[in-house]
């Protein structure tokens, strides 16, 4: 399956599941040739609109180990999380993107959406948080886990299988730049994990 198109549907899939989202289940279907994006997009297909409504709400607005916004995986509810969220604003800027959604530029979909279009570096960027949501999703059995699953294993590399592959992970890696910051977040040294520390 063509990684852009994967991505997108991806993104389709991780939001709030609306009216529009059940107007785009035959698109999905469509474009879902990953299994794993399949199986969710079928089981989706066969859930009523409000409980459906009600298993994201459940999955995701009530836990943050299930937080669709990326800077939390890294920076928690922390001062630095708000230079993420610029820097977010700043990537998009440089492909000649305006972030203008509702919702915070580490928005899960809303960087899917930028991967369809230029492709995967904020995903690999923030690719341990993508993968501890992955495990948290799998863990809690929800079938949103499924859509985690196509993501990672459309990413280079192998997926960690656990929480401490997930921290080398990132201890590894990426290298980040601070280009252009002047310095302005060494007071807090590089950024790590909250949940692996």
């Amino acid at each position: 399956m063509d990684t852009a198109v994967l991505h997108q549907a991806a993104a389709l899939c991780l939001v709030y599941p609306d009216e529009t989202f059940h107007e785009r289940l035959p698109l999905l279907r469509a474009a879902a040739g990953d299994p794993a994006l399949a199986e969710f997009v079928a089981w989706a297909g066969e859930q009523e609109p409000g409980e459906l409504a009600a298993h994201y709400v459940r999955t995701f607005d009530f836990r943050n180990k299930h937080s669709l916004y990326l800077s939390w995986w890294r920076d928690g509810d922390t001062r630095r999380r708000g230079a993420s969220l610029v820097s977010f604003k700043a990537a998009y800027r440089a492909q000649g993107l305006e972030f203008t959604g509702e919702e915070l530029p580490d928005f899960l979909p809303a960087v899917l959406e930028f991967s369809a279009r230029v492709g995967p570096r904020l995903l690999l960027e923030n690719r341990p948080g993508v993968e501890l949501l992955r495990i948290a999703l799998t863990e809690s059995g929800t079938p949103y886990a499924r859509v985690l699953e196509a993501v990672c294993a459309s990413l280079p590399g192998p997926s960690p299988k656990d929480r401490a592959e997930v921290a080398a992970l990132a201890r590894s890696g990426p290298p980040r730049e601070e280009v252009g910051l002047d310095g302005a977040l060494a007071p807090y040294g590089r950024p790590t994990l909250p949940l692996l520390n």
